[in-house]
């Protein structure tokens, strides 16, 4: 969401996300042996990925989705590897959640590795991958690929299955009740609002924009030319209206050549916010727009250029004529609308979705908000006595434009700090400055000091000392955050992520809520107790599963019900941690197929994917302390859907 707007609402507006049902297997592997030499040979593996679908580079953020791995058996023993797995062209895009760059492949993936035989009695190389494929929901698999030197038919190894093995798998195996009750869950889908929003959004910065001294004082002037400068009334009014339409048609032309970018690369924008360099770049470009609203200079585009574009209209004259007037307003008022227009194309690469689209919304809604007191007062002149005068007000809104400019310089110097792992701008530190900033503005809008363009206050007007207790207001409730005495959920997404702390955390549990990481643990406590489970199946790596932590469990009436009601049980499905040698065993599923289990996403994957015939994660089911299912399994859901499928579980339960 577009973080600019963000802070001058001083609240975050959560976009519902568009979710979509999975399919089984969304990646299709192949491969094939290229002989180089009499020992040496390429092993080329490609991955067939389903559209709207994405896998991770091995090179991807440790700190964000999950790597693919590539696991050689026998390798070192019987061949050695020639350097390491090179992999075909990647994308690469800012997760907002994770707050890193993620690297990862649309469509097609290529990997070659080269390898030199050691042992001439080696004819067949396994390799085993560990990826995770994301589209919706984020699936963490595996893959084993097959290779022969020789050109003959592979031979899948055949995994023995001891006792202990059938016992261990025995156990991963629930005696649930209700089990017929899953099947009847359906995901919870949401429609995609984003457009529209940040259409809203740039609208009302386009009414910011109006109240500045470039703009205000334009309108009066510019409809009373109309409206006296025409034969007839009619005629001033259609004028007017024309002014109007071809300012919107400005800035919504203006967004245009960020989708010629976009077309060659779909990522070009989103590296805006990916890059280390360039988030430090619009890091001092928004403070060098910050002080000049506070008035130690001016920023204006050449004069010559606003001339021009005056004497054109006063030649041409005609529709021609007000299309150029209305480039001369836009070229005039730069000093005031640049800076909103910079935070606007800069927190667009914040938000999610396509970016071009994005700004498109977002210029053209603010185009509509400048464009439309020309249109009303054109309609309705006698408004025009109602507006207030020009005055000492204006250069208040500047000066408090600057502020908020500041606050948003500093999410891209926190960008930049958690990109490159500096450490710098730890979350108290940065909500630290937001705090200082806060009561700097307070203290400027209660009268205490002067930037360099103020005049004498001589009484502070009903506006500013409303708006001074708001900025007392809402610095009062950063302290409270950064204090603990209450949560700062109206900023969540903007400030870096609580995890990311000069203090140690106490929990790595969601929300800091107790829960289990073994579900045998968590079933015995669960049945101590006598209270039902939320079985929640998740990943370290899992966007959606963030999303729906921070923006549906922390809810105030949800936070409640699953800490006091639940007994909460999280398998990551993505954990690669090895498992100790006594718990690793070999799985056989029903179909004889048999899957080894040597790690803890694979014990918890299979686990979810044999009891309740599902692989995606965020994946939410409630079962009382003697496995009875409770409720439909849900997905993604909103803060009442999710609300009141507790509260049914619940009532279920009793």
């Amino acid at each position: 969401m577009i973080r600019f707007f963000t802070v001058i609402l001083f609240a975050v507006f959560l976009p519902l996300g568009l979710y979509a049902q999975t399919d089984d297997n969304p990646v299709v592997w192949e491969q094939k042996v290229n002989k180089i030499a009499e020992t040496e040979y390429e092993l080329v593996m490609q991955a067939k990925i389903f559209e709207g679908w994405h896998l991770y580079s091995q090179f991807t953020s440790e700190f964000g989705g999950l790597p693919i791995v590539f696991k050689y058996k026998e390798a070192s023993e019987k061949y050695d590897l020639v350097d390491g797995t090179t992999e075909s062209e990647t994308f690469t895009e800012y997760s907002d959640i994770f707050e890193v760059d993620e690297t990862f492949f649309k469509d097609n993936a290529r990997f070659t590795q080269r390898i030199k035989v050691t042992d001439s009695t080696i004819n067949q190389i396994e390799v085993y991958v560990e990826y995770q494929v994301c589209k919706d929901v984020c699936i963490p698999m595996d893959y084993t690929l097959l290779f022969t030197l020789d050109g003959s038919e592979a031979k899948e190894k055949i995994i023995k299955v001891d006792e202990r093995s059938l016992a261990l798998g025995q156990e991963l195996r629930l005696d649930l009740k209700n089990k017929e009750l899953l099947t009847q869950g359906k995901d919870t889908i949401a429609k995609s609002t984003n457009i529209w929003v940040i259409f809203g959004l740039g609208f009302l910065g386009g009414l910011i924009a109006l109240l500045t001294p470039c703009v205000f004082p334009m309108i009066p002037l510019t409809v009373s030319f109309f409206t006296k400068h025409s034969q007839k009334k009619s005629k001033g009014i259609i004028n007017a209206l024309l002014y109007g339409f071809f300012i919107i048609l400005i800035y919504f032309l203006l967004s245009l050549p960020f989708h010629l970018f976009d077309s060659v690369d779909s990522q070009i924008l989103n590296s805006i916010a990916t890059n280390v360099w360039l988030n430090l770049l619009f890091f001092v470009i928004f403070v060098f727009f910050a002080f000049s609203f506070f008035g130690y200079y001016e920023l204006t585009l050449p004069s010559s250029w606003a001339n021009k574009m005056d004497d054109a209209s006063s030649k041409i004259g005609g529709v021609i004529g007000i299309f150029f007037m209305a480039v001369t307003l836009a070229i005039v008022s730069f000093s005031c609308t640049g800076p909103i227009l910079g935070g606007l194309l800069g927190g667009t690469t914040l938000a999610e979705g396509e970016v071009a689209m994005n700004l498109t919304a977002g210029m053209t809604g603010f185009g509509v908000a400048l464009a439309l007191p020309f249109a009303l007062f054109a309609l309705f002149p006698a408004w025009l006595n109602s507006l207030p005068k020009s005055g000492g007000w204006m250069t208040t809104v500047k000066v408090v434009l600057g502020f908020l400019e500041i606050g948003l310089a500093l999410k891209f110097l926190s960008n930049a700090d958690l990109v490159g792992h500096w450490g710098i701008l730890k979350r108290e530190v940065f909500l630290g400055i937001w705090i200082v900033l806060g009561i700097a503005m307070t203290l400027y809008l209660f009268g205490l000091y002067k930037f360099p363009h103020d005049g004498p206050v001589k009484k502070l007007s009903v506006g500013r000392k409303l708006t001074a207790f708001v900025s007392l207001a809402f610095t009062i409730y950063l302290i409270l955050g950064v204090t603990k005495i209450t949560n700062l959920k109206l900023l969540s997404g903007f400030p870096p992520p609580e995890f990311y702390s000069i203090f140690e955390q106490e929990s790595d549990c969601p929300l800091g809520i107790d829960c289990f990481k073994d579900f045998n643990e968590g079933l015995a406590y669960a049945q101590e107790v006598n209270k039902p489970i939320l079985l929640d199946f998740t990943g370290w790596a899992c966007v959606n599963c963030r999303k729906m932590e921070e923006n549906v469990w922390s809810d105030a009436e949800v936070f409640p019900i699953i800490k006091d009601n639940y007994v909460l049980i999280s398998l990551y499905t993505d954990d690669r941690e090895e498992l100790p040698e006594a718990e690793k065993f070999n799985f056989q599923f029903d179909s004889g197929r048999v899957k080894e289990i040597n790690n803890i996403a694979q014990k918890w994957g299979t686990f979810q994917d044999v009891n309740f015939g599902s692989i995606s994660q965020p994946f939410y089911v409630l079962l009382s302390s003697d496995l009875e299912v409770l409720n439909t399994s849900i997905q993604n859901a909103d803060v009442t859907t999710y609300k009141n499928w507790l509260l049914e579980g619940l009532r279920n339960n009793k």
